[in-house]
């Protein structure tokens, strides 16, 4: 029995209980100056496959850029998977179950944005007493985006932020999403903070993979989508060019005297060319389909050049209608001067007036 009692009297002087952050990564032997848990992928057997649960939310979207063809947001990323190499007994740390450390102390996995060319930011990630590694981490996008310009300004657009990795193939790297498309959408619109001119739709999630020479990947798109708010468009462009176009019609009712009509006329078409240069800085070079509001503004561009030739054209016609008029009375004056001078050459006669004979 005295025994027993030493032996557990010296067992609990030989491994008294650590309470520190510092005594868990003392024990996993975490210090900076460790190569091994960063070096290679965490299994302790290479065919084990690591899996990793990737989460992402929209936060705001800041730009569309149409003409570059980009898209600017803040997401929010979020990604777990396990360490077999890292695990503690909680009991031994005073229920310690995780702790936060640099993140240049684990392997992470090889993730890139397809879009994109940026590394995550976040200078930490939390170890759980499992293995349990969670990277965290919100930043500020800016990737390429497909974009069809055909219904603009009442157009809807979906842009993918693809994540997948460079090294691994699917045989060693799994990649899973945490939450499916409705969770990432119902928690998105509510923490998303602005959304400016473009209105958020939905966030779907599909994982998929793809092939080259040396094996497979998988890779999760996330597929945002945005609506378009036309208001400010409606009144800055497309309700001008409609006025424009019923100031030209209503131009029909003033003289073609003077040369007022033909002038006004093409004081409203240079408006129309200032607002088609507005609409080419906003629209893409490039599309694959003509956009709906360059063939209205062609349109009435069209119109209104038709009615500046035909006013042209009438003033013209107007122009060489009075021609003749004034060489008849030109020659009528003419005959009267020859016919006075013929009968000042009558003088004596009995026919001639009475005021030339005098």
């Amino acid at each position: 029995m005295r025994a027993a009692v030493l032996l557990l009297f010296f067992a609990d002087v030989s491994y008294p209980k650590a309470c520190s952050y510092q005594d868990v990564l003392d024990s996993l032997n975490l210090t900076k100056g460790n190569e091994l848990f960063k070096s290679t992928r965490p299994v302790l057997d290479h065919t084990h496959r690591t899996v990793l649960h990737l989460d992402v939310y929209l936060f705001a979207i800041l730009a569309v850029n149409e003409k570059a063809q980009t898209f600017v947001s803040v997401i929010w990323i979020q990604m777990t998977w396990n360490d077999e190499r890292i695990s503690w007994d909680p009991s031994r740390f005073c229920g310690i179950t995780r702790v936060s450390l640099p993140k240049e102390l684990l392997w992470k996995p090889d993730l890139f944005i397809q879009e994109i060319d940026q590394a995550l930011p976040n200078p930490y990630i939390l170890v759980s007493s499992e293995g349990i590694v969670t990277l965290e981490d919100d930043l500020k996008l800016i990737s390429t985006c497909r974009m069809d310009v055909h219904k603009f300004p009442f157009d809807t657009q979906s842009c993918n932020i693809t994540f997948s990795s460079i090294m691994f193939t699917v045989d060693e790297l799994q990649l899973l999403p945490f939450s499916n498309s409705s969770r990432a959408t119902q928690f998105s619109r509510q923490v998303i903070q602005t959304q400016g001119e473009w209105e958020f739709l939905h966030l779907s999630v599909t994982n998929q993979n793809f092939s080259l020479e040396e094996g497979d990947w998988e890779q999760i798109v996330y597929t945002i989508t945005m609506k378009r708010r036309p208001l400010l468009h409606v009144i800055n462009f497309l309700l001008p060019v409609l006025f424009f176009l019923c100031l030209d019609l209503s131009s029909f009712l003033i003289s073609d005297h003077r040369g007022e009509k033909l002038g006004f006329k093409v004081t409203v078409l240079l408006a129309i060319s200032v607002l088609l240069l507005i609409l080419n800085d906003i629209l893409p070079s490039m599309s694959n389909r003509t956009p709906l509001i360059a063939t209205y503004c062609i349109v009435i561009f069209a119109l209104m050049l038709l009615s500046l030739l035909e006013t042209v054209l009438l003033m013209h016609l107007m122009e060489k209608d009075t021609l003749p008029e004034e060489s008849e009375g030109l020659s009528g004056g003419e005959r009267v001067v020859v016919e006075g001078a013929e009968c000042c050459g009558c003088r004596g006669n009995s026919f001639c007036p009475v005021d030339v004979q005098a």
